[in-house]
């Protein structure tokens, strides 16, 4: 399966790093990679190409424990590079809606949601 589309190149020049930066739970899901016979679910909200044609890529990302998922940042090409059992490999969700919060993102596959979504930028550790 092709990780990266004309379509999602399109989609991230509308969604630049940087570009949804506050958001939380209401930012746009670009696309959603995950592990098909496991954990690991990347919720990408924002990409730039690099001059390698690279993706550097932000999103929030789950690992199977809902109290260690973190935003942070992936390149396209270390998703690629992930081998998993049976010559299986991360995919792209084909499905997702394109107008898709990540809220609704995370609802959608049982991922709770957490509470500085809701607190936005006045939360304090």
């Amino acid at each position: 399966m092709k990780l990266m589309t004309k379509e999602l190149e399109e989609k991230f020049k509308k969604y630049p790093l940087g570009s949804q930066d506050g958001l939380f739970g209401e930012a746009k899901v670009v696309v959603k990679y995950f592990n098909p016979c496991g954990v690991g679910t990347w919720f990408i909200t924002e990409g730039n190409k690099t001059e390698n044609n690279d993706y550097e890529m932000f999103g929030y990302c789950h690992l199977g424990d809902d109290d260690c998922a973190e935003f942070g940042y992936v390149n396209l090409s270390d998703l690629k590079e992930i081998k998993l059992p049976f010559g299986l490999s991360i995919e792209r969700d084909l499905f997702l809606d394109e107008n898709c919060t990540l809220k609704d993102a995370m609802k959608s596959v049982g991922i709770k949601i957490p509470e500085y979504f809701e607190k936005g930028d006045d939360y304090e550790v």
